[in-house]
């Protein structure tokens, strides 16, 4: 087996007398999608927000491509390869998509911000936005404004950006939100092709792409991983089936 991309052991962080997460240990193999699910306040976001550098983990280390990158900041992450899509846009939704492209190329926060436009400007910034546009389709919507774009080509857009800095795994916080029946089955079929590029770690209440997609799935239920198996283990498990999942099996 190969050795994990991502890894998380036990992992714990408290607010107060709430126990968000609690002694979580999960990882995310090469070529992969793992899902995580759980009720909401299960603590997923605060679990994702901890692997992606945006929370300190009160215990517990975050393993990246073998390194421990639990010091590291969010910026410093992202550079070292850690991709991801936000439950809510964090587009800049004024300028254009390549633009926003541009702007992942430069280096999640580490280039000089004040001159990004600039950027722009720069051939070989450029040449990789337009790259990663066209890996999920938007060559064609390259000079639109961000605000114009469908909410499906929203969530393409901030992949794209994350794709321009060549990312070894995806950290996905609820892609489908907001999509209809047409534009989930439409993400779904891109994310099923994109774990080629890199493994993806995926947060997702769409159980209909959840089961689809991922060839692991993890429950998370009160901050504890109560059960991680294929996505037959966890439709016939009766622990999940009474802590989450009900008819929905």
């Amino acid at each position: 087996m190969s050795d994990p991309v991502l890894a998380t052991h036990q992992l714990s962080k408290r607010f107060g007398a709430l126990c968000a997460t609690d002694d979580v240990s999960i990882d995310l193999r090469p070529g992969e999608i793992h899902a995580i699910i759980g009720p909401n306040g299960a603590g997923k976001s605060t679990l994702i927000k901890q692997i992606c550098g945006g929370l300190r983990p009160d215990a517990g280390k975050i393993m990246f491509l073998g390194r421990d990158v639990s010091g590291l900041d969010a910026s410093a992450r992202a550079r070292a390869g850690l991709g991801r899509s936000f439950q809510v846009s964090e587009l800049a939704m004024e300028d254009t998509v390549l633009e926003n492209a541009v702007l992942g190329a430069i280096g999640a926060g580490a280039g000089p911000w004040r001159f990004w436009r600039a950027a722009t400007r720069t051939a070989a910034l450029v040449e990789r936005a337009e790259a990663a546009l066209a890996r999920v389709g938007l060559t064609a919507q390259r000079d639109q404004v961000v605000a114009s774009l469908s909410h499906g080509q929203r969530r393409q857009l901030e992949v794209a950006v994350a794709l321009t800095l060549s990312p070894k795994a995806f950290i996905m916080d609820e892609p489908m939100a907001g999509l209809g029946a047409e534009g989930s089955k439409a993400l779904t079929g891109f994310l099923d092709g994109l774990r080629s590029q890199a493994p993806i770690l995926l947060v997702e209440h769409d159980m209909d792409a959840v089961f689809a997609l991922a060839d692991r799935i993890s429950v998370l239920v009160y901050g504890k991983i109560i059960a991680t198996g294929s996505a037959d283990d966890i439709r016939t498990s009766a622990v999940v089936r009474d802590a989450y999942l009900g008819d929905a099996a």
